[in-house]
């Protein structure tokens, strides 16, 4: 039969061997797993986490084989881990971004780990397997986005890891359990008829729904096709009249993926992943810097950090209408405002966990900051990841004016964190649930995760 963009992603998927990955693709995704994990981890502390995790226990009766972040001796069904696992990753808004704009290990991770407790002994896939696994996930995701210019483009409409994660969280999945060619088409093809989420629902405790959504409804996806469950086996490709994974862009140019050869270059190859340093959506990180930036030059000039020499502060930031926010009131609103982030970094001379709580969020002296905000939208400055700025301008009573600007955070894939950095965050984040001798053993897990001979022991 005559290939199609569909059938050679399928091909792709079952063909693709643990060699074709390289020894960059091997170091940078398991740095997003280790990351992935402790912003999981962190977030397990979070109240959004705790009402998945109290469904997922009281609505259903469990199959209990697969742990749950941040508590030990729990287990749920497989499916339901990855959903309250996935909760847990992006509860914060902490887990990584990829460009085009999407939080890709979030909707891969937690069905790899839920799927590899689930299979029984003696067929468990050792930690090459779940490397690769999880290296397909990204591939998939990211070869999905670069079908449409509108995904290289901060989103609008729907949130990109409930789509493309949850076609993500299928490819790998299918991948991990040795699906057939076949099935792994169809089990895109469930995946696309379970994906899809609106943005209005970001800044709300629903938002990390999407990401939850997104790895267990793959997984279940790949599960049904295991069944023998079939879908239409040219849901990637562009049929006149007829949309398939198209409904999800207004402009869709798919190609085919072609079978791995001995050279194949994975997409995480060419672009490497950005590590939020602190957890908020990912456009604060550029504005966070700049006001640290211009923090540091009103200290020169007045000795000290004093609000009442301010007159106005500009903001001068792309327009996005869901991260701007001038007055959040709750702390998923403050996570995707630039006000907030741009006045708490000015105020405090840091953003973290805690400049997200009640009694952060609504103190005086920064609602009496935001109250100077202006923002200005710079017809350069445009709403994409990889060419946006954040500036921020001081305004001061005597007329001077002082400014700072931002084009690449430290995090970005331009400016990659450390390794002292990416294991200061994880150990930080891992500390909050689990004492220090299994964070190091994780630590230690990850690195060695292609020498790891059963993958259920991560």
């Amino acid at each position: 039969p005559e290939e199609t963009v569909t059938s050679s992603f399928a091909s792709f998927i079952h063909a693709v061997r643990p060699e074709h990955l390289s020894k960059t693709v091997r170091h940078r995704s398991k740095r997003m797993i280790l990351d992935s994990i402790g912003v999981g981890l962190v977030g397990s502390t979070t109240s959004v986490f705790d009402i998945a995790l109290q469904y997922c226990r009281e609505l259903y009766s469990p199959v209990a084989v697969s742990s749950v972040y941040g508590k030990p001796g729990v287990k749920l069904s497989p499916t339901l881990a990855a959903f309250t696992n996935g909760v847990a990753t992006h509860s914060m808004d902490f887990d990584d971004t990829w460009h085009p704009a999407t939080h890709p290990s979030g909707a891969v991770l937690p069905a790899l780990l839920a799927a590899s407790q689930m299979l029984p002994p003696g067929t468990k896939p050792n930690g090459m397997d779940f490397l690769l696994a999880f290296n397909v996930g990204l591939e998939v995701q990211g070869r999905l986005m670069h079908f449409s210019s509108e995904a290289h483009n901060i989103p609008k409409r729907f949130h990109p890891p409930s789509v493309v994660g949850t076609m993500g969280s299928a490819a790998a999945t299918a991948k991990l359990l040795a699906l057939s060619t076949a099935q792994c088409g169809h089990a895109l093809g469930i995946a696309a008829s379970l994906a899809g989420a609106p943005m209005a629902n970001a800044a709300t405790q629903a938002k990390p729904l999407h990401i939850g959504n997104a790895t267990r409804l793959g997984f279940e996806a790949a599960l049904l096709a295991a069944r023998g469950m079939e879908a239409n086996p040219l849901i990637l490709d562009d049929i006149p009249g007829c949309s398939g994974f198209s409904v999800f862009y207004s402009v869709y140019q798919p190609k085919p993926l072609s079978t791995p050869s001995d050279h194949h270059e994975f997409l995480l190859e060419k672009q490497d992943i950005a590590f939020k340093r602190f957890p908020a959506h990912l456009g604060m990180h550029w504005v966070v810097d700049a006001a640290l930036s211009v923090r540091n030059l009103f200290i020169n000039y007045a000795g000290s950090f004093s609000p009442s020499l301010i007159r106005t502060i500009v903001l001068k930031i792309p327009v996005s209408k869901y991260i701007n926010r001038p007055f959040p009131s709750s702390e998923h609103q403050a996570r995707h405002s630039f006000q907030f982030n741009a006045c708490s970094a000015l105020l405090d001379g840091e953003v973290g966990l805690s400049s997200f709580t009640e009694s952060s969020i609504h103190r005086q002296e920064l609602r009496e900051l935001l109250d100077k905000v202006v923002v200005e939208h710079p017809e350069d400055n445009v709403a994409n990841f990889d060419k946006m700025y954040g500036e921020v301008a001081l305004l001061l009573h005597s007329g001077d004016v002082l400014t700072g600007k931002c084009d690449t955070f430290y995090g970005h894939w331009r400016k990659p964190l450390s390794k002292e950095s990416l294991l200061k965050k994880f150990r930080s984040n891992a500390s909050h649930v689990l004492p220090e001798e299994k964070i190091e053993t994780i630590i230690t897990m990850v690195d060695n995760l292609e020498n790891l001979s059963d993958s259920s022991q991560l």
